[in-house]
């Protein structure tokens, strides 16, 4: 009985339900677009390329309001809404450029839409349409105008202009507007809720007019050049949910005022040059939950006040100069998720609050001046932290049994000690550089419990790690990244190394390696930096490294290697760094050297890029020590940005290859202490990137090459102890070094060495020593010379033009007075030149 009658409760439930819908679907059914608004639409799609066929639906046997991409109101059938922007599948657009240039180029064509009032016409061409803000103030009805990356240009509204009433979401980011914010701007609509602007070129302080915007919730101005204080006016914008100035050039302090935005959830200002103290009043913002003010020049103090009220927060980016100030029991009101804290200074004393952090997932707190003995409960209290940086802090600690669970672990300048760490496998970056681990190096890589290892980028440079490299290289087949750098460990590199066919950048340098390199390195196809200097591999270069396509870093340095660069090497052609230098590597230096085709281009503003890491947060950047101007520097990301070849302290012979001119994207050439004989290349100044060249202590001879004259980008030069002679090129750049630059080459002279340049030395047009010359006559025999040769030229080339058969028997003559000229020359030279060989054959004997 209670079955049935539920049953027929349900029954009429559903049977209500149903007529309901039906009704609605009757109603709607029965709702047809203005054929006003329709055939505007229609007229429109034939100006349009629809390959296609994204606008198929609009016929005009079909009522508008059912189109693809167009929506009406349910009650007027007027449309209200156009999804006009790109769509896109497989990288190519729905609608072929010809659908977007149409809309680029007029949107008068949106007239008869009054009612409209939603439009989105993202990434959809719009500079050539000048009076945009004219035409959109027609659509009174208009809440929603979506104008993203349009490359609109002005915001500067036409005299005309009419307010939007009704307004409430304006989107002009990612647009090309490159002028202040007009002050008029704000008065479009003082019912808009959000405003978007970020990434927009935008200049200038931005205008008191904002507080028009009484009703804002949103306000986006990010990633603009926006400067000035932030005012302390804009507290009276008291609905807003969200600002975000990141990125900008904001000077003065935060204001105090920000404490009356009750409702706030994200607060953004990093990224600028603000200074001064945090305001307490920030800590009153009781619906904060993102709170992001890092990298700034924000200084003070920062205590428990500055958090009273912030329970709801859960994002905090601090990263400042500032004094962090609680007590070593305080109990925070929040539980975070992300914190980002590197460069206040939390210590000397480990901050016992982070244990009340139960779900923190990021902790940063890298040079933050804690001196202190990571506390007991640290490591297991990180089991469920995904990102750790602690670097560059003096945290002291035996990690020999601590085992690590994080994803990300930056743990490098710090004084840990004792065997590396045990790994799980859910950790895929683990930096422990420039500490005290010691030990073999073995004793971690062959760790039964690290076989299951996922680890893709390992950093153990700088500590005190020994033994020789073991075999157990197919248990780190995920490794990217390896640098065991500057340790003492010894012995070859293992065939099995070669089984890392994910590597991307090897560092072994500063060890005590030797044997050879082995040709298993053939398989790491995705090599692109090798890093093996001042080791002991006494062998030569192997011929199979011009296999390695890939590769954009060789580094072999202080080695003791041998024999012959190979010819091989020319097929680097991603080859950016090639550092040969201090070996005993003889021979020739390859005339194929054009054919290292990354350095034969000017640089692309470093668009070389070590490979992708497959994972968020990540914190490593790699680090390559090289010696560009005789000094050692340390280069971490901005190496994709250095071009050098480094060839000294070799046993090089012979000359310097011509072919090595091309090479126009080379910043940095290093050839000295060699046997280079000959000339520098003539065309050598049209490597214009050059801004180091040293071909000191060789053989070289012959003058300076005037084309060095064009290399202004030239900061360091040493030509110094060759055989060089002649004048030094007058140039800004070349006078602007030192004597030392061209010392130990006796035949060279001219500024800025002391020696000036003797009248041999000198042009052969100078005027003879001890003759006077009356200028008048040279200017009259000048005068004189012009119009006796206008004479004579038209006397005898105007016979010449009209008499055809002398001018055959003038230009035979012509040839045969070539012919005598040549050989007569020629007989002279030749003598000339014998004589000449022989004087300094007699000099050089009484020498």
């Amino acid at each position: 009985m209670g079955a049935s009658f539920a049953t027929h409760v349900l029954f009429l439930l559903w049977f209500f339900a149903a007529t309901f819908s039906l009704s609605l679907f009757k109603a709607e059914s029965n709702i047809s677009c203005i054929e006003k608004e329709k055939q505007a639409l229609l007229i429109f799609k034939k100006g349009l390329s629809d390959p296609r066929n994204a606008l198929s639906s609009w016929s005009d046997q079909v009522d508008c309001c059912r189109w693809d991409r167009v929506h009406c109101n349910n009650k007027t059938g007027r449309v209200t809404e156009l999804h006009l922007s790109g769509f896109y599948y497989d990288d190519k657009s729905l609608l072929s450029g010809d659908y977007e240039k149409r809309l680029g180029d007029n949107l008068r064509w949106m007239s008869h839409f009054s009612s409209i009032q939603y439009l989105d016409l993202n990434s959809i061409d719009l500079h050539r349409e000048v009076d945009w803000l004219q035409i959109m103030s027609k659509f009174s009805s208009l809440l929603e105008l979506h104008l993203s990356t349009c490359q609109l240009d002005s915001l500067k509204p036409s005299l005309g202009f009419v307010n939007h009433t009704s307004l409430q979401v304006l989107d002009l980011s990612y647009n090309l507007f490159n002028h202040e914010i007009p002050n008029c701007f704000f008065n479009l609509s003082t019912s808009l809720v959000v405003l978007k602007l970020e990434y927009s070129l935008l200049k200038g302080k931005i205008p008191p007019s904002i507080l028009n915007l009484h009703n804002l919730e949103y306000l986006l101005l990010s990633s603009n050049d926006l400067v000035g204080k932030i005012p302390e006016s804009i507290g009276q914008l008291k609905y807003l949910k969200y600002l975000d100035l990141w990125y900008n050039s904001l000077s003065g302090p935060i204001p105090s005022s920000i404490g009356n935005f009750s409702y706030l959830e994200g607060l953004s200002l990093s990224d600028n040059q603000l200074s001064g103290t945090i305001p307490e009043s920030l800590g009153l913002l009781s619906n904060l939950e993102w709170l992001s003010i890092d990298k700034n020049l924000l200084t003070g103090t920062v205590g428990e006040g500055h958090f009273t009220e912030l329970s709801k927060l859960t994002s905090l980016y601090l990263s400042n100069p500032l004094f962090f100030n609680v007590s070593s029991n305080w109990i925070p009101p929040f539980q975070l998720d992300v914190a980002y804290m590197s460069y206040c200074k939390v210590g000397p004393n480990f901050p016992t609050w982070l244990q009340t952090q139960k779900s923190l997932r990021v902790i940063r707190m890298s040079k933050s001046e804690i001196s202190d003995e990571v506390p007991g409960w640290f490591w297991n209290w990180t089991s469920n932290i995904e990102v750790i940086d602690l670097s560059g802090n003096h945290i002291e600690g035996d990690m020999s049994d601590a085992v690590l669970n994080s994803t990300v672990l930056n743990l490098n300048s710090n004084h840990f000690k004792g065997r590396m760490p045990q790994l799980s496998a859910n950790v895929k970056e683990l930096n422990i550089a420039d500490n005290s681990f010691a030990g073999p190096i073995s004793t971690f890589l062959c760790l039964k419990r690290n076989r299951m290892n996922k680890l893709i980028i390992l950093d153990a440079s700088f500590n005190l790690l020994s033994g020789e490299l073991p075999d157990c290289w197919k248990d780190w087949q995920s490794l990217a990244r390896l640098d065991l750098g500057s340790n003492s460990i010894s012995g070859g590199i293992p065939h099995s190394m070669g089984s890392l066919v994910a590597l991307q950048t090897l560092h072994l340098e500063n060890n005590n390696i030797s044997g050879d390199i082995p040709s298993s390195l053939q398989s790491c196809s995705q090599l692109e930096l090798l890093d093996i200097g001042e080791n002991h591999l006494q062998v030569t270069i192997p011929l199979w490294i011009g296999e390695m396509t890939s590769l954009m870093v060789l580094r072999l340095r202080s080695n003791g290697l041998h024999g012959h660069i190979p010819l091989q090497i020319c097929q680097l052609s991603s080859i950016i760094v090639l550092d040969l230098a201090n070996n005993s590597l003889s021979g020739t230096i390859p005339k194929c050297l054009n054919n290292l085709s990354a350095l034969a281009k000017p640089d692309n503003g470093g668009s070389i890029h070590f490979g992708y890491l497959p994972y968020a947060y990540s914190m490593y950047v790699e680090n390559l020590f090289l010696v560009p101007k005789k000094k050692q520097l340390e280069y971490f990301d901005n190496v994709k940005f250095v071009r050098l070849i480094d060839l000294s302290s070799n046993n090089l012979s012979e000359s310097i290859p011509v072919e090595i001119s091309v090479l126009f994207g080379l910043h940095f050439l290093n050839l000295s202490q060699n046997h280079l004989t000959g000339a520098i290349p003539e065309k050598i100044g049209s490597m214009k990137e050059l801004e180091s060249i040293d071909l000191s202590r060789n053989h070289l001879s012959g003058e300076i090459p005037p084309s060095m004259s064009n290399l202004t980008f030239l900061s360091q030069l040493d030509l110094s102890y060759n055989s060089l002679s002649g004048r030094i090129p007058l140039s800004t750049q070349l006078q602007s070094f030192d004597a030392l630059s061209y010392t130990g080459n006796p035949q060279l002279c001219g500024d800025p060495l002391p020696k000036t340049c003797t009248v041999e030395e000198e042009p052969s047009n100078r005027t003879p020593i001890g003759r006077i010359e009356d200028h008048s006559e040279k200017y009259s025999f000048y005068i004189g010379l012009g119009v006796g040769f206008a004479v004579g030229f038209w006397a005898i080339c105007g016979v010449l033009f009209f008499k055809r058969t002398w001018r055959h028997a003038y230009f035979r003559f012509l040839d045969g007075i070539k012919d005598w000229v040549y050989v007569t020359t020629m007989v002279k030279v030749n003598w000339f030149l014998e004589k000449l060989r022989s004087c300094h054959l007699i000099s050089e004997r009484h020498r």
